[in-house]
């Protein structure tokens, strides 16, 4: 199944503000129910089995509510590791208003300093990249964060997108659905985004397999956390 670009309705904010909170309430659902937030929460313990951290801070670029990081966040809290999280995403209307710290910006720029933030993450935002663009989104992300940037994504195959039809009448937003389809047909397989990754400034790449065609990868940015993790 070759990669199609299409472009989604949310990137344009083509809907009414019912609309797209209809659309980011779906997708809260589906990051809860079918391995989002799973998947952000085990590439956060994969950094703590490898570098035994106990704290981090954490940049969720291209947020928009934010449930993955934040739901994973609490989750790692009640295991006795904090994790403050920072939202940042292009439009100000897919930011929560709820007391999280948020940021308006542009991802391929990030507002920080080099090293701001142990981790750098995001969730549904990769296969929204072209793939110079998602080298150039990595390797900005990687000045940014003093450890590891975390990707969890889409894996795209004919099975996935079958399932997205079948799922139809989970959805309440016909935007969410929309966009869901057209998210598995732009997204990248596992073989793809392995090999655009090892063309970044990163000192490693973990990329694996998770939970209903999910794509997980840890982009280590430092040699000595690399020499821990081959050890392990």
């Amino acid at each position: 199944m070759r990669r199609v670009i299409e472009p989604e309705l949310l990137d344009s904010d083509g809907g009414s503000a019912e609309e797209v909170r209809a659309a980011l309430a779906d997708l809260r659902m589906v990051n809860g129910c079918f391995g989002g937030v799973r998947t952000s929460r085990k590439l956060i313990e994969r950094v703590v089995q490898r570098t035994g951290a106990r704290a981090f801070t954490l940049l969720d670029v291209a947020a928009a509510s934010g449930d993955c990081c934040l739901q994973a966040a609490d989750q790692m809290a009640k295991r006795g590791v904090p994790v403050d999280i920072t939202l940042l995403d292009r439009a100000a209307s897919h930011l929560p208003r709820n007391g999280h710290r948020v940021l308006v910006g542009d991802a391929l720029r990030l507002p920080f300093r080099d090293g701001a933030f142990d981790l750098v993450g995001c969730s549904l935002f990769a296969h929204h990249l072209e793939p110079e663009q998602v080298v150039a989104f990595i390797d900005e992300s990687l000045r940014v964060a003093r450890t590891a940037v975390l990707i969890n994504d889409l894996r795209r195959s004919r099975l996935h997108l079958a399932l997205v039809y079948a799922g139809r009448p989970l959805f309440r937003s016909p935007m969410a659905w929309s966009d869901g389809l057209i998210s598995v047909r732009r997204a990248y397989t596992l073989a793809e985004m392995s090999a655009l990754l090892r063309r970044t400034n990163a000192a490693a790449v973990e990329v694996s397999e998770h939970y209903l065609f999910r794509l997980g990868a840890t982009v280590w940015k430092t040699s000595a956390v690399t020499q821990q993790a081959a050890k392990s």
